[in-house]
């Protein structure tokens, strides 16, 4: 069975979007991966079938409702789903390419969409959900960061890339910052290709594309130089 997803959502016509198309879409044909949206708004009750409330202690906004997301996720991932159970939120732990290698050698995934000013912290607590932030701002709902931790791991499944050396060389996966790439024509508005890579000396390419790395994250990420010495000490 493949990587198996099922995401919770106010808006589930927002899926597949742009996972339908492309590496995602030929997988999610093929099998390699599935991907399910389910309405929360189908567990709610009440003539209104209302999903939100005010928020405890006033203040603007509202807030997902705790029964009514605890009976989705009760229905999609009953006990015995070994799936892990992620919410996309601001205030989560950042989304790395370590954890989007661990979803992709696991089962699948459940996945909450927040809205509004947020969740209820018990349903959150009652049913163990994994926080996950795709960066530092703030989206109108959930869903478009659930469909960038679907699309980076989607594209790292067995067989989803041609090439599976396209994976192993990219940004994050080393600790570093991706090289600069090149291709014809040599010269493009008085701009050349390095030498270095028409020499055919792979000893050297290499040597150069790791130092053009390091350069590139000493100058743009230096916190991922500092993290990867900790790694290494640690």
């Amino acid at each position: 069975m493949g990587f198996r997803a099922t995401v919770l959502t106010l808006y589930p016509e927002m899926f597949p979007g742009h996972l339908g198309v492309s590496l995602a879409g030929r997988a999610l044909e093929r099998g390699d991966a599935s991907l399910e949206p389910v309405n929360i708004r189908d567990y709610a009750t009440g003539k209104h079938r209302n999903v939100d409330d005010t928020p405890a202690g006033g203040g603007a906004g509202m807030v997902l409702r705790s029964d009514v997301l605890a009976r989705a996720i009760d229905a999609v991932s009953p006990e015995g789903d070994t799936r892990p159970r992620l919410l996309m939120s601001p205030r989560g732990r950042p989304l790395t390419q370590a954890r989007v290698r661990a979803l992709a050698d696991g089962p699948g995934a459940m996945i909450v969409c927040g809205r509004f000013e947020g969740v209820d912290q018990r349903v959150i607590e009652a049913r163990n959900l994994e926080e996950v932030s795709i960066g530092d701002y703030v989206l109108s709902g959930g869903e478009p960061a659930a469909l960038i931790l679907l699309d980076a791991v989607i594209r790292v499944l067995p067989g989803v890339m041609g090439n599976a050396e396209s994976g192993s060389h990219e940004s994050f996966e080393t600790g570093l910052l991706e090289h600069p790439h090149y291709t014809r024509p040599q010269l493009f508005e008085d701009r050349e290709i390095p030498a270095v890579l028409t020499s055919g000396n792979h000893k050297a390419v290499e040597e150069w594309r790791e130092a053009e790395s390091l350069k590139l994250t000493r100058a743009r990420r230096p916190d991922l130089l500092a993290q990867r010495k900790i790694t290494d000490i640690g």
